[in-house]
């Protein structure tokens, strides 16, 4: 994957893609085009490699489909590499990395997309089951995952429960596809971590967001595009989670590749 990703960048004029969704994120084609004053088709054949290279990931809305950066490939790079060269050798990729983790900040949604080295099935069980989620995660959903219903979550390393009418599952088809509204911000869980005075405020008077997973057979990996959406501009809450959902599905990836699921007891029956 890092060839191909090394390969996607070499390109000015993919390169400019990506500027222009650091600028913009989630763009069409068509205003790609415009904005870069690019033929459709070398646009189109320069996303599809910047697609190839999990640079950037698609959600369909409606009609459109809507390109979004996405951070992953770099952070590996930036993590594999760093660890290994002189910093000073790489500081254009340190740079490309800290644009891509921000500009989800300033958009309404964020997504985020990965390949994990295991079946859909236990990447499923992985996002869904207390005893995988409080392994890696640090918190259990309490809920039947019926769409409809309602959820809560229990923060298992601050001994916090949270849960409200309006944390609902929205959809729910196995190994699949999963969405539900986001949880509340308690004052509770603000004060246990430390977030500034008026932020229980700031987030209530947000719109609920909405959290959904998909899951894509790719060979031996699973492909997971986590998408957060419904933020409104100058959300409080957004830069938290897309400096938080990052770290959480590295931890889903490295606790189902490393085989420490397979300590989980019935966990055997899915790797199998």
């Amino acid at each position: 994957m890092d060839d191909e990703v090394f390969k996607a960048l070499a390109d000015p004029s993919r390169r400019a893609l990506l500027d222009s969704l650091m600028e913009q994120d989630g763009q069409t084609l068509s205003a790609l085009g415009s904005r870069l004053a690019m033929a459709r088709q070398s646009v189109s054949k320069h996303l599809e490699i910047l697609e190839r290279a999990n640079l950037i990931t698609t959600v369909r809305r409606g009609r459109e489909k809507l390109h979004h950066l996405n951070a992953e490939p770099i952070n590996a790079i930036s993590d594999r590499w760093i660890r290994k060269y002189d910093r000073g050798r790489i500081a254009a990729l340190t740079d490309l990395k800290s644009a891509l983790e921000s500009t989800a900040m300033t958009e309404s949604d964020f997504v985020y997309t990965t390949y994990i080295e295991a079946p859909p099935e236990l990447v499923w069980r992985g996002l869904t089951d207390p005893a995988f989620t409080r392994r890696y995660w640090g918190m259990e959903f309490e809920t039947d995952w019926t769409p409809g219903s309602r959820w809560s979550v229990f923060h298992t390393n601050r001994g916090i429960r949270i849960g409200d009418e309006e944390m609902v599952v929205k959809e729910y088809d196995p190994y699949s596809r999963l969405s539900y509204s986001w949880t509340a911000y308690t004052k509770e869980f603000v004060d246990s971590i430390g977030y500034p005075d008026g932020m229980v405020e700031q987030a209530a008077a947000e719109p609920r967001s909405v959290v959904t997973y998909e899951l894509t057979p790719n060979g031996t990996e699973t492909r997971l595009t986590v998408t957060h959406s419904g933020f409104r501009p100058g959300s409080v809450v957004l830069p938290d989670i897309s400096r938080g959902w990052p770290i959480v599905l590295s931890g889903l990836k490295t606790f189902l590749e490393s085989g420490r699921y397979l300590q989980v007891e019935g966990a055997e029956a899915v790797a199998g």
